[in-house]
């Protein structure tokens, strides 16, 4: 067991940049990257409270940052989703993204999206995970995580305003 905590507390001085600077684009507040941060190193001290600590390194807990976020936007999404009733779009053809976009707006507009949207977008394109591996961490099929994305590009879109301040056709 001291073996695994050592092992923590090496993993910690060298992996708490990194998760931090995982975590906070993908956050977009300082003080909830903060929060995330905290929360993935406890979960790491409880992993080697375990019965069989798993083999600790960067990798993993960036793995476990992913999944404390993911878990955020979960329950984010659900408090929004028990206060107000969410009408669905219908459904668009999706089209590609032949555009260059301003990444500084991009982030405020992935911002402002509903967080299973926020998720989504994140993991596909931030994270540029395959829509299977964002099925299984959103905990969705292949088939409603094809829909999802649809529909948060979708939201992107009409949120996405040109630095002219017209609104954007991608």
């Amino acid at each position: 067991m001291t073996g695994a905590r050592d092992e923590l507390l090496v993993l910690y001085d060298s992996a708490l940049p990194l998760v931090y600077g995982y975590l906070l684009p993908r956050c977009g507040s300082k003080a909830l990257a903060d929060d995330l941060t905290s929360v993935t190193f406890l979960a790491a001290v409880d992993a080697t409270r375990s019965g069989e600590p798993p083999r600790m390194g960067v990798p993993w807990i960036i793995g476990v940052a992913r999944n404390k976020l993911l878990d955020h936007w979960r329950h984010q999404y659900r408090d929004e989703r028990r206060r107000r009733a969410v009408a669905d779009d219908p459904p668009l053809v999706d089209d590609p993204w032949d555009v260059e976009l301003d990444i500084v707006l991009a982030h405020e507009v992935l911002q402002q999206l509903e967080p299973h949207h926020r998720a989504a977008l994140t993991l596909r394109y931030l994270d540029d995970l395959p829509v299977p591996r964002v099925a299984a961490l959103l905990e969705r099929s292949v088939h409603a995580t094809e829909v999802l994305l649809v529909r948060a590009r979708a939201a992107f879109r009409r949120a996405y305003r040109m630095p002219t301040g017209e609104e954007s056709d991608v």
